[in-house]
């Protein structure tokens, strides 16, 4: 089997799947509902870029001060072997 006939097959079988649905029909219109409301409402007004605003040099500093503030984390195979 070719690619061409690959995918052929495969789009058949997903067009057979929705025309013989009942409830995933309208749970499919519930998740892009969903996805709409979160993608296209909420991410402009509550997940705004931090560094929006800052030329390169601010950005760059922004992230270095940011991961320096970060406490280190403890090695797991050190943790280990003090007990």
């Amino acid at each position: 089997m070719n690619l061409k006939n690959g995918l052929r097959h495969a789009v058949r079988l997903y067009t057979d799947g929705f025309r013989q649905m009942t409830w995933g029909r309208i749970l499919w219109v519930l998740i892009l509902a969903k996805l709409f409301v979160l993608f296209a409402i909420l991410r402009p007004f509550f997940f705004r870029p931090a560094l929006a605003g800052l030329d390169e040099e601010e950005k760059r500093e922004a992230v270095a001060d940011g991961l320096l503030r970060q406490p280190a984390a403890a090695p797991a195979a050190a943790a280990e072997t003090d007990n």
